[in-house]
């Protein structure tokens, strides 16, 4: 039987594919190699396309005339558009913030994704007081965007980006209270900081606007444990049941394959230094998660990339989004 049979979803219809899920090729493509399956964003929606997706997420930042080439593409081929963008970080980067959120627009966006934090809360920061400032600007710029928002009729999605715990991400999105702003929901990026992906999911579901659908594989290690993308299936989640907790609470959000090829990401929770930021963070959610990697220990090597020569590196790329819409298509495969 079909995954998406199972789900109680045609889920596979609401599919599209995140920029990121092709990462390896944007920064080859922007060093000047021109032998790739695409160049630019609109190659990139040829492709996309090809596969069957239902849309793409991607950044165009204040490019109009790109824009206007991306709506037309988009309503040819039927796709989504959903667009990224970076906060307003003071009140002079308003009128940037504005500029990019017409250009969304002006694409095909009613939902723009935007993180807070580039990088990761237990290797950002040296301090609780340092993440407490942190989320104090973040909200701020939350804030400063939001009137922009209400004017282009366009929603913030902002992610679980390895930064917020639930109640922290809840408590800030309950203090601005507004229509325009909501979640885009990663259903991995959370295991990283001790929290039950299942429960993340209920948490946020009901606020989500955006998703960043991928599985996680993990491994035990000296430190802590391995984190890594895999392709749907292939990892510990219940890609089934999340995608229908998800669709339950909104039937008409798209879900974004983030399916994201790199080296596994170290999560040193039994050091020292990871906890310096964590805040509160109960024993039991730090056992939790260790007994949910013992139990999901991958029997097999998790995707990497260091020591592939470049061709091979973009081909483990491609083919790794191929398995999870083959995946969200046909269930899974017998080797899995």
């Amino acid at each position: 039987m079909a995954v998406r049979e199972q789900s109680g979803f045609d889920w596979q219809t609401r599919l599209g594919v995140c920029t990121y899920s092709y990462g390896i090729h944007w920064r080859t493509a922007r060093s000047g190699t021109t032998d790739l399956s695409f160049s630019n964003p609109l190659e990139f929606m040829d492709l996309c396309h090809g596969l069957g997706a239902a849309g793409i997420q991607l950044g165009i930042g204040a490019d109009m005339k790109l824009a206007g080439q991306i709506q037309s593409k988009r309503e040819s081929y039927g796709m989504y558009f959903e667009g990224q963008v970076s906060l307003p970080k003071e009140d002079a980067d308003a009128e940037r913030f504005e500029q990019e959120i017409r250009a969304a627009k002006t694409a095909g966006a009613r939902v723009v994704r935007a993180a807070a934090l580039s990088g990761r809360r237990y290797e950002t920061f040296d301090s609780e007081k340092a993440f407490r400032e942190f989320a104090s600007n973040a909200e701020r710029s939350i804030q400063r965007a939001e009137p922009v928002l209400k004017r282009h009729g366009v929603k913030l999605a902002l992610e679980n980006h390895k930064d917020w715990r639930v109640d922290e991400l809840l408590g800030l999105l309950k203090r601005i209270d507004g229509e325009y702003v909501g979640i885009c929901l990663d259903t991995g990026n959370s295991i990283a900081l001790l929290e039950d992906p299942m429960e993340v999911i209920r948490a946020y579901a009901p606020f989500a606007l955006s998703v960043h659908l991928k599985d996680m594989g993990v491994r035990l290690y000296a430190d802590g444990f391995l984190l890594s993308e895999v392709p749907l299936g292939e990892g510990l989640l219940d890609i089934p049941g999340v995608v229908g907790i998800i669709l339950k609470a909104n039937p008409k959000v798209w879900l974004s394959l983030e399916m994201i090829t790199r080296d596994p990401l170290k999560v040193p929770c039994l050091l020292p230094k990871y906890w310096v930021a964590m805040g509160g963070v109960p024993a039991k959610d730090l056992a939790g998660t260790l007994g949910l990697v013992r139990r999901n220990d991958s029997t097999k090597p998790l995707p990497s990339t260091t020591g592939l020569e470049l061709g091979t590196q973009l081909a483990l790329e491609d083919e790794h989004v191929r398995r999870s819409f083959a995946f969200a298509q046909f269930g899974p495969s017998k080797e899995n």
